[in-house]
């Protein structure tokens, strides 16, 4: 029999806001346990939240970003659950109303384009994180209110790769827009997944099982390929799925049972008493439109329009925004867009990956590198030195101009100059001379050879070649 898969995915995006998002508490990251918490986040008896107004504006930037429709109206709800790290014994989210519903993101696949719906995306806050050792387990309360957004997928995904490809476009959109820097490793993305199998062409889904505790969007790809695995195995072999929530093991590479699957009805959702209704108004609305970014999509078709780039190019340009608008301003007023795209992504990209920096911190900014480029493009410098010059640049911040003028590294052009350099050359090299011109004609490529090395390779090819010809063939 063959099978199809099919996957939900459903990830948390924890946003930058410099506070909780029902209290005044910092949201810090790294900060000593337990020192940013208040009797609002900590849930004592007679705290009340209030709606921090900058998560809200977040999550219509999200909904904005992903074509989703946005509720005029909605609420909030208390779900509830004991967790030694769930103070209150309820996460307040949302529930029959979130802010923003059906919504798409498109996708790359082998087969083109697909877009990917987007059920809902919804507000609510984190709990606290358990920290487990051997001495037993300690509990840091600083996430606790922590602001999140749920945003929660159709069932459309139809392979593990596709599910890595939706996580890296849904990551690139969220960081465009700026509401959270989606850092893994600091947990402010992180994703769990639904995955079922059923027989190629049936309509009815097959019961499926959540995927949790997944630290990359390779380890995502790596875990629902086990699963869909792991079920299609026992289906196959006339066995049952049974619905339960698995935790990925990175080590042993498998998953492993955690609980039965909840139903919504397990958290015993009820309206939040406390917080009246968000209502969002157009003029409101119309303000973040104003505030939003040019996103992904479009910033990849226009380069490709306005700077006359392939798509594998502009691709790579427009991966993070920080890349895009390097490349963009070092571009401004430079007449060669297909020259700055070369340096950009080959030689500055290297640079900061070799540094470990973000491009915002590159050590050869925008104005320097089109400075540097200027010179090449004009024929002053060659290549080589170019690439000499900027590693000369990022390691002592001058600009190309000094450090040119400083080791002397203008291209040789003068026709006097390298035809009496190149005739001395030929003067010391008289047996190969005479090689060349009995027929080894190969015995040309030594001579440039020569020349490069005299000049350190600052003479001008292209006027070193005519004159070496020149000269050669002058019996």
């Amino acid at each position: 029999m063959v099978w199809e898969i099919v996957i939900g995915l459903e990830v948390h995006v924890q946003l930058n806001t410099q506070t909780k998002a029902f209290c005044s508490c910092k949201t810090t990251y790294g900060a000593p346990p337990n020192t940013q918490t208040c009797p609002v986040c900590l849930g004592y008896p007679g705290s009340l939240p209030v709606l921090n107004k900058d998560v809200v504006r977040s999550a219509v930037k999200a909904g904005l970003a992903t074509h989703c429709s946005l509720r005029k109206v909605s609420g909030f709800a208390r779900k509830n659950y004991f967790y030694p790290d769930l103070p209150k014994g309820y996460q307040i989210s949302q529930y029959d109303d979130p802010i923003c519903y059906n919504g798409y993101i498109t996708i790359k696949t082998d087969n083109g384009e697909k877009k990917i719906g987007i059920t809902r995306i919804h507000m609510e806050e984190d709990a606290g994180k358990s920290m487990h050792s051997p001495e037993g387990t300690l509990v840091d309360l600083n996430r606790c209110g922590i602001p999140l957004l749920e945003i929660v997928s159709e069932p459309d995904i139809r392979s593990p790769k596709e599910a890595y490809e939706y996580l890296t476009t849904l990551k690139q959109i969220i960081r465009y827009t700026g509401i959270s820097d989606c850092n893994m490793e600091e947990g402010s993305l992180r994703c769990d997944a639904n995955l079922s199998v059923m027989p190629k062409g049936s309509k009815s889904f097959g019961t499926r099982t959540e995927l949790k505790n997944m630290n990359s969007f390779r380890g995502v790809e790596k875990a629902l390929t086990y699963e869909a695995a792991r079920q299609i195995e026992i289906l196959g072999n006339g066995g049952e799925i049974v619905q339960e929530t698995l935790l990925w093991n990175e080590q042993t590479q498998r998953a492993e049972s955690m609980r039965s699957k909840e139903e919504s009805h397990d958290y015993r959702y009820f309206p939040e008493p406390d917080l009246v209704d968000v209502v969002l108004d157009e003029a409101f609305i119309h303000e973040i439109e104003q505030e939003m970014p040019e996103l992904p999509e479009k910033k990849l078709k226009r380069f490709m329009r306005q700077y006359a780039l392939s798509e594998e190019d502009a691709l790579v340009l427009i991966s993070e925004k920080e890349i895009a608008d390097y490349f963009e301003s070092a571009a401004q007023g430079f007449p060669d867009a297909t020259l700055m795209n070369h340096w950009v992504r080959g030689e500055i990209l290297r640079i900061i990956k070799d540094k470990q920096l973000p491009i915002t911190q590159s050590p050869v900014d925008p104005v320097k590198l089109r400075e540097l480029l200027t010179f090449l493009l004009e024929k002053k410098i060659t290549p080589q030195t170019a690439k000499s010059v900027l590693d000369d640049m990022a390691e002592t911040g001058k600009p190309a101009r000094i450090i040119i003028e400083e080791k002397g590294l203008l291209v040789i052009s003068s026709g006097d100059e390298l035809e009496t350099l190149i005739q001395t050359i030929l003067n010391e090299n008289p047996g190969e001379v005479d090689k060349y011109r009995d027929g080894k004609v190969q015995l040309f490529g030594f001579f440039m050879g020569q020349i490069m090395k005299a000049t350190k390779g600052r003479a001008d090819q292209k006027a070193a070649r005519a004159i070496l010809q020149t000269l050669l063939d002058n019996k």
